[in-house]
């Protein structure tokens, strides 16, 4: 298969690349470095990159920003940072990638667990996440020629110590139950799920 990584170079996108191009010809993005660069706040730079890569069979997302940090002092500006990057980059991803997807090919996005399990600072980020959750769910109904879309919602990862404090209580996942959740979105048969590992 020929698969598209986005944040191909971040913590989640490192481990996901590794397992993936053991088997499949793969594609990394990212805004900074990749074989292709894209900007996913950028509707003309994401269908730039589309245009490079030309037809592919899988889309896998784990990029986008969002705003943590206390309720009391946000603002709109702030709000709107994960709504333009993490929601919008991600939802884009898929508006503009509908037209360049292969048949029966898959779309998977990334939210996180605190849809589900917010903490202090996270009403940005936990808004988001339930807005990718419900969008999956949606266009799973809608998306033509048997594609399919999943999200993978992953609680505070073992390679990200430095975000732990902010979690309290929350245990961290190992990167291998991360990684097999975009496996199973990519290899498997589900369609419009939020693929939780909490």
């Amino acid at each position: 298969m020929k698969i598209i990584i986005i944040g191909a170079t971040g913590t989640l996108g490192k481990k996901i690349s590794a397992a993936m191009e053991k088997d499949h010809e793969v594609i990394k993005a990212g805004s900074k470095s990749g074989d292709v660069l894209v900007d996913i706040t950028s509707a003309p730079s994401i269908e730039k990159m589309y245009k490079q890569v030309g037809a592919f069979d899988a889309l896998i997302s784990a990029a986008g920003g969002g705003y943590f940090g206390p309720f009391d002092t946000m603002t709109e500006k702030e709000f709107r940072i994960g709504i333009e990057s993490k929601l919008m980059g991600q939802v884009n991803l898929v508006l503009i990638g509908k037209n360049f997807i292969n048949p029966k090919g898959s779309f998977t996005l990334t939210s996180g667990v605190l849809a589900d399990d917010p903490v202090r600072g996270s009403s940005n980020l936990a808004a988001v996440n339930g807005a990718l959750n419900a969008f999956v769910h949606a266009a799973s109904l809608e998306l033509q020629n048997n594609v399919r879309i999943n999200v993978v919602s992953p609680g505070v990862v073992e390679d990200s110590p430095d975000h732990f404090p902010f979690f309290p209580g929350h245990v961290p996942v190992t990167m291998d139950r991360v990684v097999n959740a975009y496996l199973k979105s990519l290899l498997g048969i589900v369609n419009g799920q939020v693929i939780k590992v909490y």
